[in-house]
Order: C-alpha cells, then sequence, then structure tokens
C-alpha cells in the first residue's frame, strides 16, 4: 500500500500567511463531465475492483485526455501549506531577485521568473501571469537559482514534488500502463524522466492577476490560447477561480468544475504517441474568468512530468492492445508524428521537441501565427509547424 505524503517540519521557519481560496463561482456554467479515479484504488486487495479502476483510466483517457485524481495520498491541509507558500514567494519575491532570476525562453526551458508582461524575457504586453518555475537545476543550486523568499522552505517544497513524482505520478502511470495491457513499470521505466524532485519536468508556482479594462478586451477572453502539453502527464491541483477550458468530446470549449482537493489530470503529447493514438492528449486553455470572479486572482501549482530527453517517440508496438486495435490517427500529434514515421523520416528528441515548443512560445493570436488558420471537417485549427511535425490546434 502506497504511504501518504509526510511533509518535513515547520518549526524554526519565518511566519507565512494563510492563502485564503476565493468563492467558487455560482454561476451555472456548462461544465465539462471528468471522470473521477480515486488512485487509492490500486491497492485495494479485490482484483475486480482494480480492474474496474483501470477499465475506468482507459475510458477517461481515450474520452477526454483529463480526468480527477482524488485520493493519492495528500491531505487538504498538505496541499493548503503548498498554496501559502506559493503566494508567499509572490508576495514576497524581492525585486532584485525578479531580476537576477528573469527567465530565458529561448534557452529552451521556462525556469525562473516570468514577469506580468508575455512569453519573452523582454517585456511587451501586459498579460497578468507571474510563474517561477522549478526545474532539476532549481532544486540542484538553492543559492543562486532561487528567491532568497522561498529559501527557507526547498526542504517542504522539494519533499511535495518528490512525492508527486514518485509517488503520485509513478502509480498513475501504473494505471496508463495496464490500460496499454504492458507491465506496470514500463511507462515509468521507459518513458518518464528521472533524476531530482522533477526529473526533466518542472513544477510551477503561478499567479494571474485579473484582466480588466483594455488589457481583458485586448485578451478577447483569453488568458493563455489553446495547447496541448508536450510532455507525460500533467497534475494541476484543482482551484476554485474557473478558467481552465478544455475542448471537449462534444467538440466544444468547456469549463473544469472546482472539485477541492482533487488533481486535475491532463495526459500529455508523449503519451498520445505512446500509445499510438489510444490516449488522446486534450486541447486546453486558460480563460476570462465568470463575472462573479473577475476581481479574483487565481493561484495555481502545476507539476509537468516529462519524458526522456533523448528518447524519439513511438508507439509501444509490444502493447497487446495495440496489436488488437491498431492506432486511432483522429487529429492530433501522434497523426502528424505517424506521418514522419512512415516517411522515414526522423521524429525530433523529446528534449528538441520541447525547446523548440518553448523557445518559440509567444502566446499569439491563432490568426497571427505564421501558418494562419486552417479549416478540416468543418473545425478551425490554428497552424503551426515545428521541426517538420504540424501541430493543429482547435480554434
Amino acid at each position: 500500500m502506497a504511504a501518504s505524503f509526510a511533509p518535513p517540519p515547520t518549526d524554526g521557519k519565518p511566519a507565512v500567511l494563510e492563502w485564503t481560496p476565493p468563492e467558487a463561482t455560482k454561476l451555472d456554467l456548462d461544465w465539462v463531465n471528468l471522470h473521477t479515479i480515486e488512485l487509492s484504488l490500486l491497492d485495494s486487495p479485490d482484483p475486480q475492483v482494480v480492474s474496474d479502476l483501470v477499465q475506468l483510466t482507459k475510458t477517461a483517457i481515450k474520452e477526454d485526455g483529463f480526468l480527477y485524481l482524488t485520493n493519492y495520498g495528500v491531505s487538504l491541509d498538505q496541499m493548503q501549506r503548498q498554496f501559502d507558500l506559493a503566494q508567499y514567494l509572490h508576495r514576497n519575491i524581492s525585486e532584485d531577485d525578479k531580476e537576477r532570476l528573469l527567465w530565458d525562453p529561448k534557452s529552451g526551458l521556462f525556469a525562473g521568473w516570468k514577469r506580468r508582461v508575455g512569453w519573452k524575457r523582454e517585456a511587451g504586453e501586459f498579460d497578468g501571469i507571474e510563474q517561477f518555475n522549478f526545474y532539476r537545476q532549481e532544486f540542484e543550486d538553492l543559492e543562486d537559482r532561487l528567491p532568497d523568499c522561498i529559501k527557507p522552505f526547498m526542504d517542504e517544497i522539494t519533499a511535495f514534488c518528490e512525492y508527486l513524482t514518485n509517488s503520485v505520478n509513478r502509480r498513475l502511470l501504473v494505471l496508463l500502463s495496464r490500460a496499454l495491457e504492458l507491465h506496470d513499470d514500463y511507462l515509468w521505466n521507459h518513458v518518464q524522466s528521472h533524476g531530482g524532485p522533477v526529473g526533466d519536468g518542472y513544477f510551477r508556482h503561478a499567479l494571474f492577476y485579473p484582466l480588466l479594462g483594455d488589457d481583458k478586451d485586448r485578451r478577447k477572453g483569453v488568458r493563455m490560447y489553446g495547447h496541448t502539453d508536450y510532455g507525460i502527464t500533467t497534475l494541476l491541483f484543482s482551484v476554485p477561480v474557473t478558467a481552465l477550458h478544455i475542448w471537449s468530446r462534444d467538440k466544444r470549449w468547456q469549463p473544469v468544475k472546482y472539485n477541492p482537493g482533487a488533481l486535475v489530470v491532463n495526459i500529455g503529447e508523449a503519451l498520445e504517441i505512446i500509445s499510438g493514438g489510444q490516449f488522446k492528449a486534450t486541447l486546453h486553455k486558460v480563460t476570462d474568468t465568470p463575472t462573479d470572479q473577475e476581481h479574483c486572482e487565481r493561484l495555481s501549482l502545476v507539476l509537468f512530468n516529462a519524458s526522456v530527453g533523448d528518447m524519439r517517440l513511438a508507439p509501444a508496438v509490444e502493447s497487446p492492445l495495440l496489436q488488437r486495435e491498431g492506432f486511432v490517427q483522429e487529429q492530433g500529434i501522434f497523426k502528424q508524428y505517424k506521418r514522419l514515421i512512415d516517411a522515414g523520416v526522423p521524429v525530433p528528441t523529446n528534449r528538441q521537441w520541447r525547446e523548440i515548443q518553448i523557445s518559440t512560445n509567444q502566446q499569439i493570436a491563432p490568426e497571427k501565427r505564421p501558418g494562419g488558420i486552417r479549416e478540416i471537417d468543418g473545425v478551425k485549427y490554428a497552424a503551426d509547424r515545428f521541426l517538420g511535425v504540424d501541430v493543429l490546434l482547435p480554434v
């Protein structure tokens, strides 16, 4: 049975103001209906309970690529503490540290501090999104790569990320491996990157400030444009401020409802390719909040789990599921990778794939992208091309 999270003590550390979550929206929105996976059921002694859990996981991933994860080993109080620390970082980081640790996406990493003025190192238009991103290097070089204010708490953040990676995500990958009818540690051993608390992935403290007036009008209701994540899984802690929307099985944008204590999990492009399209990397975006939350700040904690950097992704053809049911080539990243594979053209390594997207990511409107907008079967797609791979994302 998996052990619950056991955080380090807080004795002797600076006082941290408690984060007060905003009230959830009272509006009756067109909520997406996501499946809920109770991760603790993986430890059930009843084989039928575990079998049903695997089947539900398979259904959730094939239909949505998104799911709620509950009973994963972190208590509400422990989660609260991590939000307290994220708020503390954003409220106490010095101006000197903001400049010293300013990120440089051209490097292919989001490491460090993002200002509220666009997705480049150079200041652009106000977007109201601040972040600090912890990569492996931030965990290894506590003296030079971190804001001074957060250094006393890094044992807690490190332990939290280690638990999310090595317990929560590892157990989730067991479920996904079983859904592919492969041995339990297949995805953990062959696809998940290792080393440090986050492998080749990263942990994010994000704060979305309200967009009002001209800034809101300019963004036309969108804070982060539609995209799929390029890694394995993304673990996002559910928060009461409604902004996350997914492109649902009904082929429309629908908001994700607040589920206290739950992780909102989405499948990344790496698993769509490994699964031969059986798993779906679902498009999602961040929008303006509902009218009764338009003055609320949205604090967010996210762990992005990454695949092995020098690996070139290809379908796990040894999967009995793939051998029996074949590939699923709906519009998505696997379809584009399969086109290159069939042509005998080497696909990018995982590191090349994520770094080219980070280094060129500008969060610009679909109609302003180099590939413009294409229409396929009545659906309009924003078109991009990276390293010979077409990326088409519904508008």
